[in-house]
């Protein structure tokens, strides 16, 4: 479980797809037995991460900046609407090896539009509401293992033309509402399987590591966006993803 804490950590907010990394990580151990738990503690984690990180900016969207509060609210519903049809209809999706490899292809491609994307002005609390359902398409199209969330929402967010600061803030934020919501269809996951496995202190310290990772990987991620450095993170997601592929067809991954 540990390791898995550390790869959603990492992954969930510099721009190589947690969901991908768990999926893989998960067959390369012989297939994951985590229960819907892990999965609650280690989004857990992360949510805290973003609010330590961005808490100022939240006391602004309930003070100055409620404006925003819509912008996310519209944000989050192609998510929201797609998370639901594929958790009923084709939830194999979500764990499928081969999938990840393929869409860490595919975000490797979004992040090296990063390079020559001209730099932006516009300001998240300035979006329209088609803006943020735009954007918020970007996310729901990251439920696919191996899309990254933070990498596909800031290209979205750039392509309209904002600031690379504005870009990532605004992915965050809307990172908050989805994964909320991703937690909570896990509990309700949980109390249907009735699962009550994990001991509650290897639980926390998932959790904690989750957290401490997360906001480093979170801090460090701000850093290179201000530097329009993400794309050199293509250099990781493309080699993953091709090899990926490669042991899946070789029969190295189930």
């Amino acid at each position: 479980m540990l390791i898995l804490a550390i790869v959603q950590g990492i992954a969930e907010f510099l721009p190589i797809s947690s969901s991908g990394h768990l999926v893989i990580v998960g067959a390369l151990l012989g297939g994951s037995d985590e229960t819907a738990t892990v999965e609650i503690i280690l989004h857990a984690g992360t949510l805290a991460s973003i609010l330590v990180v961005y808490w100022q900016r939240i006391f602004a969207l309930l003070r100055a900046d409620r404006r925003v509060i819509p912008l996310l609210i519209v944000g989050t519903l192609p998510a929201a609407v797609l998370g639901l049809t594929i958790k009923s209809q084709a939830e194999w999706l979500l764990s499928n090896p081969l999938l990840a490899g393929c869409m860490l292809l595919v975000t490797g491609g979004l992040l090296l539009m990063l390079k020559w994307l001209p730099e932006g002005t516009g300001e998240y609390q300035q979006m329209r509401l088609w803006e943020a359902l735009l954007v918020g398409c970007f996310q729901a199209f990251a439920l696919l293992p191996g899309i990254s969330r933070s990498g596909s929402t800031i290209v979205g967010a750039r392509l309209l033309g904002m600031g690379r600061t504005d870009a990532v803030t605004f992915s965050f934020l809307l990172a908050i509402p989805a994964i909320l919501g991703a937690s909570v269809l896990a509990v309700r996951d949980l109390v249907q399987e009735e699962v009550a496995s994990q001991a509650t202190a290897v639980l926390a310290l998932g959790a904690v590591v989750s957290f401490v990772v997360g906001i480093g990987a979170l801090r460090w991620l701000i850093r290179w966006a201000r530097e329009g450095r993400l794309y050199w993170f293509a250099a990781w997601c493309i080699p993953v993803g091709l090899l990926v592929i490669a042991m899946y067809f070789a029969g190295k991954l189930s």
